[in-house]
């Protein structure tokens, strides 16, 4: 990146900033992360993620929807192997599947990485 961080960067890449910040063990809804990225939506995070080719950085398997679930994929394959790489981070599901966000929520970027990136947390 540039000495404007991720200020300017296209969208795709914004998004993948901030879910590049979430640590191991914990998650993200995709609402929260175009909240923080600002002027997509909830399902443009999630069009951003599906759109990752292999090689990448990027920590897709951390963000989930907003009842603490995974969202179905690649006819249950891509949901499956989600669900393998959280708990390899050991992240527990309850009996219906959820994510305990009180457990696992992440509760944002570290606030001077935010700023340096452009990023505004309310």
């Amino acid at each position: 990146m540039t000495d404007e961080g991720l200020r300017h960067a296209p969208l795709y890449e914004r998004i993948y900033g901030v879910v590049r910040q979430i640590p191991p063990g914990q998650v993200a809804t995709y609402g929260q992360i175009a909240q923080l990225v600002g002027g997509c939506s909830a399902q443009m995070v999630g069009f951003a993620l599906a759109a990752l080719g292999s090689g990448h950085d990027v920590p897709w398997q951390r963000v989930i929807n907003r009842q603490g679930k995974i969202s179905l994929r690649d006819g249950g394959v891509g949901s499956a192997r989600q669900r393998q790489l959280l708990e390899a981070e050991g992240v527990t599901f309850d009996a219906d599947n959820a994510i305990d966000f009180d457990k696992f929520g992440w509760p944002g970027p570290d606030w001077f990485w935010a700023q340096e990136n452009g990023f505004f947390l309310r």
